[in-house]
């Protein structure tokens, strides 16, 4: 069973787990350009968003306990554990956090900020030499630092969805589709036509499943998200 005494109103757990995990964001992205500082800026903003509803005012949940009371009567939705909406949806009744959503939400959120990590060093290199970057993530992917942010993101989304976060998650996913697309014209006009036929052998988002179990691959540097 899991703990049903209530554990909001807790900010200084908001303050806390917020300043961590932008932090440890900040040390998987290191942004430096502008375009690098909004995507990690629209980042931030969601993670704030999540920890407060986690540990300050589950406006979620007040928002739906009507309708959560009257289909799942058994659920203390006041409580803590209780955030972990989907765990409690589907009725899973030990701890939630040894719950299915949970786990595969520490696994698209770990492979997120590892993507993040690994797609830098290869533009930390891309930086020195000015050259198109295509090696390591960016053999599979055009954009993998973007990649990894939604992956974060919708990790997170699994293991505490909330109305503030669930509307976010699209619009910040739009939103690095665009920066995606404006640093491609960046990199077409000083690189011509090596990035265009960069960008027919590797998709932009999703790598190609060809690609993942080892065929094909690509060489060089350069720095784009």
């Amino acid at each position: 069973m899991h703990d049903t005494a209530p554990a909001y109103g807790l900010w200084s757990l908001v303050i806390v787990n917020s300043a961590v995990f932008i932090l440890f964001a900040y040390s998987f992205f290191k942004p430096q350009t502008s375009r690098d500082w909004r995507s990690f800026s629209a980042f931030s903003a969601f993670l704030v968003a999540l920890f407060v509803e986690m540990y300050g005012f589950p406006l979620t949940i007040y928002f739906l306990s009507g309708w959560l009371q009257s289909h799942y009567p058994n659920v203390d939705w006041f409580s803590h554990d209780a955030g972990h909406l989907l765990e409690m949806m589907f009725g899973w009744t030990a701890n939630p956090h040894a719950g299915p959503f949970h786990i595969l939400s520490f696994i698209f959120i770990g492979a997120g900020f590892i993507l993040i990590s690994a797609a830098w060093r290869v533009l930390y290199d891309a930086q020195q030499t000015r050259s198109l970057a295509t090696t390591g993530p960016y053999s599979y992917v055009r954009h993998p630092q973007y990649v990894g942010f939604i992956m974060v993101m919708f990790g997170f989304l699994l293991q505490w969805p909330t109305i503030l976060t669930l509307a976010m998650f699209p619009v910040l996913t739009i939103m690095y589709v665009k920066l995606a697309k404006d640093e491609e014209r960046d990199a077409r006009s000083e690189f011509g036509e090596a990035y265009a036929k960069y960008a027919t052998e590797v998709p932009g988002f999703l790598p190609r499943l060809s690609r993942v179990f080892g065929q094909g691959s690509t060489g060089s540097t350069y720095r784009h998200g």
